[in-house]
């Protein structure tokens, strides 16, 4: 069956309603009831939860997350920016109350620029250490060949040829 006869068929509206249902979940979580009046103050709104990770599942913003977390973040953003907070004294309100992780990039100040700093120090430190190793390798005497006993060979072969 081609796909051109199952979308003729009767399956053709299952499909369609399959794939409206995906991209129905690829929508923001942002309710309605959520949203500001203010246009502007609604984009910003949504440029400040775009930066701000959920705490629930970690690898999505709050502006994409259905958690009730998210929810919550996303109204306590619409609620300072209301209250006439700029997009920095909101950003900087969340983290005093969440911490650094709730930022989806965090900050390269304070102990921050440990974290940044150790994949190229550990870059380094590696390669250091294998040039120790190569050098100490190519420096090594050649191994000595072990002989076997002759009751040894004589086993050997006897293994070998059975």
């Amino acid at each position: 069956m081609s796909i051109v006869a199952v979308w003729r068929g009767k399956t053709a509206p299952l499909i369609l309603g399959l794939v409206l249902a995906l991209v129905g979940t690829i929508a923001l979580a942002v309710q309605p009831d959520e949203m500001l009046d203010d246009p502007a103050q609604e984009a910003r709104a949504r440029e400040i939860s775009a930066g701000l990770r959920c705490l629930v599942c970690q690898n999505e913003s709050i502006d994409e997350s259905n958690a009730t977390l998210a929810r919550d973040l996303r109204l306590l953003v619409r609620e300072r920016i209301v209250a006439g907070d700029s997009n920095e004294e909101v950003v900087a309100f969340i983290v005093d109350r969440y911490g650094e992780f709730v930022l989806l990039k965090p900050t390269s100040g304070g102990w921050n620029w440990l974290l940044w700093a150790s994949g190229p120090i550990l870059f380094v430190f590696a390669l250091i250490m294998a040039a120790f190793y190569l050098r100490r390798r190519a420096s090594a005497p050649a191994p000595t060949e072990v002989g076997l006993s002759d009751d040894e060979r004589k086993r050997l072969e006897e293994i070998l040829k059975s």
